[in-house]
């Protein structure tokens, strides 16, 4: 398996995005630069392990290392998840509709 470093800095950013946080605002979680998240983000910075995992832990993500064979089996997990919480937020939603429109 190829690690694209575009996907990983990705990832990131949709995490940041997604906890609706700033660069600014993951700066100050992890000690790090606006610049460098910046960096980081746009797969323009060699990032160090201990980095991206000091990055990761303040998303609420983990870096680990998977068996490659397990790969597959890992995505299926973090798919049905992801689908699992839009579900569970759609659901929110419009439990919240029926009771405001009661």
């Amino acid at each position: 398996m190829r690690y694209d470093l575009e996907e990983i800095a990705d990832q990131l950013r949709q995490a940041r995005i997604g906890k609706s946080l700033s660069q600014r605002d993951l700066s100050a979680m992890t000690g790090l630069t606006q610049a460098n998240i910046s960096k980081i983000e746009n797969a323009a910075a060699d990032v160090k392990f201990s980095t991206l995992i000091q990055i990761a832990r303040a998303l609420d993500l983990e870096v680990m290392l998977v068996p490659s064979k397990a790969v597959p089996a890992v995505q299926g997990v973090v798919r049905f998840r992801s689908q699992e919480k839009s579900h569970e937020a759609m659901h929110s939603t419009l439990f919240e509709e029926d009771a405001i429109n009661g």
